[in-house]
């Protein structure tokens, strides 16, 4: 193997990263209370604070001692609970509700829609995939550093050979990636085409197969695929909630036990690659139609369990559906803006050897069937579609400017969007809105994320100083630079370990391993009111500031999702919410976010003179 003592390997600074850390108790609690203020009353006020008193001086304190020691015991005290308790003890079907999509951006340069181009521009999107696959099992994907100080790379062993499996109270997580100073790692890409599965490796003589040999093989089960019945669609299945998953999955092992072999061939496959034969809409001031299809698409051709599903769609566009539990949006920015450029670099086309090995054709994994499987998956499919129907996805760039305006006033672009969201709630609603805003906890290890609570006692101050005619510009300005110091310093705290819903979280599942009652602190109606306990009405991320856009399901039904990615000369946002919620309406808020933006650096213009 070549020597690379010189070159920083990817997971190389696994062992030396810090222990995740638990904050104090009263910093916690204190932040948690500041938090809560907008929602509350006085009077309501003054009782969580009495509670969250008791609290700290009674069982709070015991709790905390708990978990003190448990993260001496371990280096991320909070990660096997996140796991089980956000993800895989989640009965709800997790395809639609929890998985998260995004539109893959060559569209914006060498690949615009355009019939016919699946399959050549498929094979090569693929072969990228499978490089960077390549990249990862060599360790040579550059270790994400803020500055110098190295991140937690641990979520991008995830991302390939990865798989959700259904089980009765709890699914489990399997992961098959290995090193390759570890030893072998599945290198099987499974292509899912008109309910049907099919199987080819990507390695051929220890090679990556090239793009004219790997089109070959779509081309093989596209004309296969077109040219006789449907299958089954046994993948619809894993929309389902997840114990009834569970159970026919078991039926199905039941059925022929060479159903388990398949679909330990699925759960292990590099990834999957799902056709699509829809052609969705896309123009460069809306991108709601092709994401749409990306999240809600045919449930016959992805497996909602697989950490990464391919898409592609007959019109030559592609996107990627991918399960939650292991890892984080970030990891599937990384990736896809890695193939972006190298899409980017070579203009689209494939510019090696058009020889094609002679290499085994594709095979089919034929699923033993009864009318109970073939009964669950209709089922299946009808409560998908039932719930697909539902959602309601707008995403469209704004480019009246962007990160380059904004900083050149010295406002932080990311802050700006959440400002800018909370005053569009605000003037929508007539309310301030709980907020989630992810921050990530990668200097720590194994760290995902930590809460921002957007929805501060300063944005809301702002927020109605700006519906109130009698205020002047200059004090408008004044609170919302008070809102913008506020969120920035959270940020900073959050991204540090120095978060509290983490914290929170800790505690009460402390109370619970030791089979107490819930304390108080988390029946107060506030806790919910305030967004604790997964109730936050805004549910947003920042997707980065490359080219890369995502999408997810609101976190509650009257809820929104919100997603956005920040250019020098736009901001592009995806929204989210359930049109059976007579009160929500991404269209509207997305409107509203856009005016507010206008609004903002109207203030920072005018407020001086």
């Amino acid at each position: 193997m070549e020597n690379q003592s010189a070159e920083e390997r990817t997971f190389q600074y696994q062992d030396s990263l810090p222990s995740l850390p638990v904050p104090s108790l009263e910093e916690s609690l204190k932040k948690y209370l500041e938090s809560v203020k907008p929602f509350a009353n006085e009077e309501e006020y003054k009782k969580t604070e009495e509670i969250v008193q008791k609290f700290q001086n009674g069982l709070g304190e015991k709790l905390h001692q708990k978990l003190l020691e448990r993260a001496k015991r371990k280096r991320n005290w909070l990660e096997e609970w996140w796991q089980n308790v956000v993800y895989l003890e989640v009965r709800i079907p997790s395809q639609l509700n929890g998985n998260f999509a995004g539109i893959a951006s060559h569209f914006e340069h060498y690949w615009p829609p355009k019939a016919g181009t699946a399959l050549e521009r498929g094979s090569i999107s693929l072969w990228h995939n499978m490089n960077f696959w390549q990249l990862l099992r060599k360790e040579k994907v550059p270790v994400d550093k803020v500055g110098t100080t190295p991140l937690d790379m641990n979520q991008f062993r995830m991302l390939f050979n990865t798989c959700k499996v259904p089980g009765i109270t709890r699914d489990s997580l399997r992961n098959y990636f290995r090193t390759e100073r570890e030893g072998h790692s599945p290198s099987h890409i499974v292509v899912l085409c008109r309910g049907r599965v099919f199987v080819f490796d990507g390695m051929h003589k220890g090679c990556l197969i090239t793009p004219p040999e790997i089109l070959r093989q779509l081309t093989y089960i596209r004309n296969k695929c077109h040219s006789e019945p449907d299958g089954p669609g046994i993948a619809a299945l894993t929309s389902e909630e997840r114990t009834r998953w569970a159970k026919a999955r078991e039926y199905l092992i039941s059925l022929d036990p060479e159903n388990l072999t398949i679909l330990e061939k699925i759960q292990s496959s590099l990834m999957i690659y799902s056709m699509e034969d829809s052609s969705p809409h896309l123009t460069p001031e809306d991108y709601s139609q092709v994401t749409e299809m990306i999240l809600i698409g045919d449930p016959t051709v992805r497996w909602g369990d697989k950490s990464y599903n391919l898409i592609s769609f007959s019109n030559g566009l592609f996107g990627c559906n991918c399960d939650h539990s292991p890892f984080d949006a970030i990891v599937m920015v990384n990736i896809s803006h890695y193939i972006d450029d190298k899409i980017l670099e070579n203009e689209g086309k494939w510019k090696g050897s058009e020889k094609v090995q002679d290499i085994p054709l594709p095979e089919e994994l034929v699923f033993t069937v009864d009318e109970k499987i073939l009964n669950g998956i209709s089922h299946a499919k009808a409560q998908y579609f039932k719930q697909a129907s539902d959602l309601q996805i707008v995403v469209y760039p704004f480019t009246s400017f962007g990160k380059k305006l904004t900083k050149k006033k010295r406002l932080h672009p990311d802050t700006f969007v959440q400002l800018a969201l909370q005053l569009a709630y605000y003037r929508l609603h007539g309310r301030p809105g709980c907020c989630y805003e992810t921050a990530m906890t990668r200097y720590f290890y194994h760290g995902r994320t930590e809460t921002v609570r957007s929805c501060t006692a300063e944005a809301v101050r702002w927020c109605q100083s700006m519906q109130d005619p009698s205020t002047n510009l200059l004090e408008r300005q004044r609170k919302m630079l008070q809102a913008f110091a506020k969120h920035n310093k959270m940020m900073q705290e959050c991204s540090t370990g120095k978060g509290f819903d983490r914290h929170l979280l800790g505690l009460l599942l402390t109370a619970k391993e030791e089979g107490l009652p819930v304390p108080e602190l988390f029946t107060d109606p506030l806790f919910s009111k305030s967004g604790g306990g997964g109730n936050f009405v805004l549910s947003t991320s920042l997707v980065g500031y490359l080219r890369i856009q995502g999408v997810m399901a609101p976190m509650v039904h009257n809820g929104y999702g919100f997603f956005y990615h920040i250019r020098d000369d736009r901001f592009v946002v995806a929204c989210s919410a359930w049109k059976s919620c007579p009160e929500t309406d991404a269209e509207k808020l997305v409107r509203l976010i856009f005016h507010a933006f206008h609004d903002m650096i109207q203030l920072m213009n005018s407020a001086h003179l």
